[in-house]
């Protein structure tokens, strides 16, 4: 049974929750944190055509690469190929990540018009990823969220190790506030706040975005990011759309893993979060069917089936 035959669940919206969002806007993260942490390194004319595929589903904002240097991230050496190979779409966001002044100064020439950082809430995360400390990674990220306001690129703000660091163990509610207030007050349009580990719960999640409200910051201004590693990923989603969040991270097919815990199935799937949400009646406008051929297509050419649930129901 084919997708189209199957179709998609019947939206029902309960009377009893009102507060979910109308609409949610998904950030394709894919292309970019799905095939990063990838072992293999794909080539560069498939990663287009992953591209080209994403935007025929109708993906609103696809997170295309990282401005890195490649011996940090082979795997996302060609990035300046990428982009220059890149056929946009109207009205679709084509950020690309970017850890320094140098990654913004590749995004100016590539004539980029939305970029990320990637901060720590945790000592111990700071240190092992960016070489930073706590207090360190803020000043290096200042002039470059600074540079990107005076170009007029927009800028989103990843905050990792939210719920959880695997050196650290639970980080405090008031820890991640502050650090997420430190990039927002910087300059960054939007923060993700990220499960880097799968570990987070629905009260978590409540507990946290109920921080950031108390401190002042609004819903339009946060995004999540969930990693399925005990399989929470939904319902986090869910908890947090209940608390007014509507920009969500997905990663096709579910790419990617999370390299700080061996048993990680990866991003939250795209297609397990547009199932969930046209089941709610919550708009989205992602073409299912074409979703899942493009994940189905991709795994063919990772070797190995897409983790997604929705996607191995729909392939049957």
């Amino acid at each position: 049974m084919g997708v189209r035959a199957l179709g998609l669940p019947e939206a029902t919206r309960s009377p009893n929750t009102p507060e979910l969002p109308e609409r949610v806007t998904i950030w394709e993260v894919g292309p970019r944190d799905g095939l990063q942490n990838e072992s293999g390194v794909i080539p560069s004319d498939v990663k287009l055509e992953f591209l080209n595929r994403l935007n025929a589903a109708g993906l609103p904002v696809i997170e295309t690469t990282s401005f890195v240097h490649p011996d940090w991230v082979p795997q996302l050496a060609d990035a300046g190929e990428v982009i220059n190979g890149l056929s946009p779409k109207p009205g679709v966001r084509y950020p690309v990540l970017v850890p320094n002044q140098r990654g913004l100064d590749r995004a100016r020439e590539a004539a980029v018009s939305d970029i990320a950082i990637f901060a720590s809430a945790t000592e111990s995360f700071a240190q092992r990823n960016l070489n930073r400390s706590f207090e360190e990674q803020f000043e290096m990220f200042r002039p470059v969220v600074r540079g990107a306001a005076s170009f007029g690129m927009r800028v989103r703000g990843y905050l990792s190790m939210v719920f959880g660091d695997p050196w650290q163990g639970a980080v405090p509610v008031e820890q991640v506030v502050d650090a997420g207030k430190r990039l927002l007050g910087m300059g960054c349009d939007q923060l993700s706040l990220g499960d880097t580990i799968g570990v987070a719960t629905p009260g978590q999640v409540e507990s946290v975005l109920r921080g950031f409200y108390a401190a002042d910051i609004t819903a339009d201004r946060l995004a999540v990011h969930f990693h399925d590693t005990y399989g929470q990923a939904l319902a986090n989603t869910y908890a947090a759309l209940r608390l007014g969040v509507s920009t969500v991270d997905a990663s096709a097919g579910g790419l990617g893993g999370c390299p700080y815990a061996g048993s990680a199935t990866g991003n939250l799937a795209t297609e397990d979060l547009v199932w969930m949400l046209s089941g709610l009646g919550i708009e989205h406008g992602v073409d299912l069917e074409l979703l899942v051929d493009t994940s189905t297509w991709m795994a063919e050419r990772l070797g190995k089936p897409s983790p997604s649930p929705v996607v191995k129901a729909l392939v049957r």
